[in-house]
């Protein structure tokens, strides 16, 4: 079954190769039906019925549903603040209009649960000449509780496609608005303007990563520290099938291994596992793989991965 609804994207094939092409510069309002976020969440009491007396309502709990198909998408406290599919692509109107931000993908996953949009900043770093990561903020929420509203600041590796979220020592690159708070945007991009400065640590903790040397043995300790699964009630478990796909990506299999960024270097030790997580980590289809590299175990294990090569370095 495929988790995703429907997605569009301008320019090149997403890294997640899904979706329908936009030509660029189009209109949010293009995006919302190109992109299947031009329906809302409505919401109605939850309800129960017995043999004895009928039907009932049960106050503390709503069911969430879709407007267009009525299909039903999660039950909810009664506290619970839902942020509209057309509001995460507002979020980037002015943005797109005013500060030359520009929409790359945008669309809907778990039959409208789930959310997002990822626009490119403009920001940009090459790497010993020819390795280029561009910066991008990607915004996700959910209606089933699994995801708070999140602003992401995120990198993508052009050569490879590879992504990882930009996070740094005080947690800057992210923020997240739990539902039980109403998502203000005016709020959100305030706090992100704070975050600016992100994306010139992360560029240069980037280049630091890229001119330091790994020799094997510690690529491999790391690898076998990071790359683990969790079997029940048991001390974590190396996950050789994945050590060894790493390992062959790191040591030349990989794209990108080949550039002077990449060979031997911490950086393409890095790239080894988002390269494993994005492109070929086990899933059911590509889109489950989306879902997880950028919500779910895929995302952990890449921000588990960047701790342990700056590490390394630190």
């Amino acid at each position: 079954m495929h988790l995703v609804e429907t997605t569009a994207y301008t320019g090149q094939t997403p890294w997640h190769g899904l979706g329908n092409k936009l030509s660029k510069q189009q209109s949010i309002e293009v995006w919302k039906r190109s992109a299947g976020m031009d329906w809302s969440i409505e919401e109605s009491e939850v309800q129960f019925a017995t043999e004895e007396s009928g039907l009932h309502s049960f106050p503390e709990n709503k069911v969430l549903f879709r407007s267009d198909t009525r299909a039903p998408l999660a039950v909810v406290s009664k506290r619970f603040q839902v942020v509209q599919p057309g509001e995460i692509l507002e979020f980037y109107r002015d943005l797109t209009q005013e500060s030359g931000f520009e929409l790359e993908t945008a669309g809907v996953l778990r039959q409208g649960r789930k959310f997002w949009a990822l626009a490119r900043t403009g920001q940009s770093v090459a790497l010993r000449g020819r390795d280029r990561v561009n910066g991008y903020l990607l915004l996700a929420t959910a209606c089933d509780g699994t995801l708070a509203t999140t602003a992401q600041l995120t990198s993508i590796r052009v050569v490879c496609n590879n992504t990882l979220a930009i996070s740094l020592r005080h947690g800057e690159g992210a923020i997240k608005v739990p539902h039980r708070s109403q998502f203000d945007p005016a709020v959100v991009k305030r706090q992100l303007g704070i975050t600016v400065s992100a994306w010139g640590e992360f560029s240069n903790r980037i280049k630091v990563l890229s001119e330091c040397r790994v020799d094997p043995d510690s690529a491999e300790g790391l690898l076998r520290r990071v790359l683990t699964y969790t079997s029940q009630g048991a001390n974590p478990v190396v996950n050789e099938r994945a050590v060894s796909n790493v390992r062959s990506l790191f040591q030349g299999a990989g794209r990108g291994a080949q550039f002077d960024s990449s060979q031997g270097t911490a950086w393409g030790l890095l790239n080894g596992i988002t390269e494993y997580v994005d492109h070929h980590r086990r899933a059911y289809s590509r889109d489950h793989r989306m879902d997880a590299a950028w919500f779910g175990q895929g995302a952990r294990l890449k921000e588990r991965a960047w701790k342990e090569v700056w590490g390394l370095v630190a």
